[in-house]
């Protein structure tokens, strides 16, 4: 059995951290799927025992490839690679898979099959109903070596395209990993995203004992949870590269609860690592990030007064910067929980870092990551649908971003209109950030943990919501098994119904509720 901690004070990384990891109200643990009708609780979770189960099923599915492409009548070209599969407790198996032709990446071209214990296909959820085909795959524009030839079906008719990844630094000092898609036949510039996400964070002090696996080495310990997938704890030193030295203790007490102690912001990261992983496995059965019960890693002290923090799906690691004065890790709750499920993202619904769908990627992570602090029950950093609340990144004590009404912050949108897939993708996400506090907490002004909300309805009606646990259970579910990589809000709004129905049945409150609450913000 790993050595446990307790470490003393523990500053902004503990508080950080532990919202990270914690995610839904008490109680989604212990939720059962519903008959049709019962409004009771439900859970998303799914039946496989364990992530060899998964495993095994995601070999099977990868055999049955051929023949699931013949029977959903695709062409001779096409081929499907199976990147996920799900199954319900009533023993409904949704696949996703990924799409080839002439064995080239489809992107946009993903699906999810839904198929009943019987084996009897029941639906197709596709991100592109168009038919994949082109007329040749040979560029016709001038190509680098580093370019990849792709089928570009984001939008419109499939066209070969050249997917291509410039790096460097953005203004903030954060890496750039930009993916740019490019026309094979005219140069034209098809879709062009930033691939490491952030939430633009600053600052934060947070102070907490809090308990952390770790395994022994030598005569001393080291930050290597091995209760949770082997996840490592690193000090990248103020480096920008690399993985950075594991990070090593003689008595197994970590940190002072101060930034004057490296220590601290390396308690805080893994203990947030150790609470996401916990949250996922009770709230939705899920065994890691990738629910392939593999660990992610974290690098603490990246830069120099680097004030901010991401998650890179090239190296499955969460990195955090020490903030202005190189003291104040940016490891509060919620903004790690937002980090680190932006990883859950990429491994579901992939959802596109542009348009409508980027707007529905961030809106994912704050969805979590909130859902992670209430879960937390922290006595310091209480439950609350402010996002980064704690880190005071605009130095007036404000959040980055309400939930109740996201216009509060001066960009984000309330509602939905024609407009909002061309907002910056952390003011789209408004839209869905307030379907999910009123399908949450319903409409008009309350207090929750002594927070004032007012939050109205594009029209003026009145929803009333349905509470925490079952909206993040219809949120995931709708994720994980619905949505695509192109799904935009009026798909959003679809893949909730079918997911709402799914566990509570097609007469039920909650499948009202979410009806309510999508017309409220105007996607109707």
């Amino acid at each position: 059995m790993t050595p446990h901690m307790n470490t003393r004070r523990a500053a902004a990384l503990a508080a950080v951290a532990a919202m990270v990891v914690v995610g839904m109200q008490t109680g989604a643990a212990n939720a059962h799927p519903n008959t049709p009708g019962d409004s009771s609780s439900a859970s998303a979770t799914p039946a496989f025992s364990s992530a060899s189960a998964r495993t095994a099923a995601l070999k099977s599915a990868q055999s049955d490839a051929s023949s699931t492409a013949s029977t959903l009548k695709l062409g001779a070209k096409e081929k499907l690679i199976a990147r996920d599969v799900i199954k319900d407790a009533d023993g409904t198996v949704h696949t996703r898979y990924e799409r080839t032709y002439a064995g080239l990446p489809v992107l946009g071209g993903d699906l999810v099959t839904h198929t009943a214990a019987n084996g009897k296909l029941k639906s197709v959820t596709k991100a592109t109903t168009a038919r994949i085909s082109v007329p040749s795959i040979t560029p016709k524009i001038k190509t680098v070596a580093s370019a990849r030839k792709v089928i570009w079906a984001g939008d419109g008719t499939p066209v070969l395209a050249l997917e291509s990844v410039k790096t460097g630094v953005q203004k903030d000092g954060t890496p750039s990993r930009k993916r740019v898609i490019t026309d094979a036949t005219t140069g034209k510039v098809l879709q062009s995203y930033e691939e490491i996400e952030t939430a633009g964070v600053g600052n934060s002090q947070y102070s907490g004992k809090v308990d952390l696996s770790t395994t022994t080495s030598g005569s001393g310990f080291e930050l290597t949870d091995g209760d949770r997938g082997g996840h490592k704890t690193y000090d990248l030193n103020q480096g920008e590269s690399g993985t950075g030295a594991l990070v090593t203790d003689d008595d197994d007490t970590w940190g002072d609860g101060t930034g004057n102690d490296r220590q601290t912001a390396a308690v805080d990261a893994h203990y947030g690592a150790a609470q996401t992983w916990d949250f996922y496995k009770s709230a939705f059965g899920r065994d890691g990030i990738a629910g392939d019960g593999k660990a992610a890693y974290s690098r603490v002290h990246y830069g120099d007064a680097y004030v901010n923090a991401f998650w890179d799906d090239s190296c499955f690691c969460m990195t955090y910067g020490d903030g202005a004065d190189n003291k104040s890790a940016l490891t509060a709750l919620d903004v790690a929980g937002h980090e680190m499920s932006h990883g859950l993202t990429s491994s579901t619904a992939n959802l596109n870092y542009s348009g409508e769908s980027g707007g529905l990627n961030e809106a994912t992570s704050d969805i979590l990551g909130t859902s992670v602090e209430f879960s937390a029950d922290n006595a310091t950093d209480v439950g609350d649908y402010l996002i980064g609340e704690m880190i005071d990144i605009n130095g007036d004590g404000s959040p980055l971003r309400y939930m109740d009404k996201p216009s509060k912050d001066g960009g984000s949108a309330d509602y939905w209109d024609s407009g909002v897939g061309d907002l910056d993708v952390h003011y789209s996400s408004g839209v869905a950030n307030h379907f999910f506090y009123l399908l949450s907490e319903g409409s008009g002004a309350k207090t929750v943990n002594g927070v004032d909300y007012d939050s109205p309805t594009s029209d003026g009606s009145t929803v009333t919501g349905i509470g925490r646990d079952k909206a993040v259970q219809i949120w995931y579910k709708a994720l994980s098994e619905y949505m695509t990589s192109t799904t935009d809000y009026a798909d959003a709004r679809t893949a909730t119904e079918k997911a709402a129905t799914d566990l509570y049945g097609a007469d039920s409150a909650e499948l009202k509720a979410v009806d309510a609450a999508w017309s409220g913000v105007n996607v109707k």
